[in-house]
């Protein structure tokens, strides 16, 4: 399980390296872990996190998100983002597979004058495998923009 997602970071390292528009970095919350961010344009972005959970210890993570961004305010020195996507999750833990969809709601705040982004998000979302149950995710974090 934890070649899997050493893998998977060395595989987001090489793409964020390598694509223009892309930010890595990490976020906290359920779950924690590594995330990146790819923009498909001026107000889409592709999100993918590879994380551990805490609710259930040695749980692995992965969701794959679209975002569109809405809405967007200068602020000196940077600039607020507000957004929300859509997007399938997984849970893979030693008691089996969780699978679902989210729909992540959040800011982003991007410096000015440095290579950073800042974001808060909750994430409302629904199991469809093995039970179909509503749940619940969000963190804060931050990234580096490549």
């Amino acid at each position: 399980m934890r070649r899997m997602g050493i893998i998977v970071l060395l595989a987001l390292t090489v793409a964020a390296v390598g694509a223009a528009q892309t930010s890595v970095g990490i976020i906290l919350g359920e779950p924690s872990g590594l995330t990146a961010k790819q923009w498909l344009g001026e107000q889409a972005a592709a999100e993918v996190v590879v994380a551990w959970s805490f609710v259930s210890p040695g749980a692995f993570y992965v969701h794959l998100d679209y975002k569109q961004h809405f809405y967007q305010e200068v602020i000196d020195p940077g600039l607020i983002l507000v957004y929300a996507g859509l997007g399938p999750r997984i849970y893979i833990r030693g008691d089996g597979v969780t699978i679902g969809a989210r729909i992540p709601v959040g800011i982003e705040y991007r410096f000015e004058d440095a290579p950073l982004e800042l974001f808060l998000e909750v994430a409302p979302g629904l199991n469809v495998f093995p039970e179909t149950e509503p749940s619940f995710g969000g963190g804060i974090g931050v990234r580096f923009r490549f």
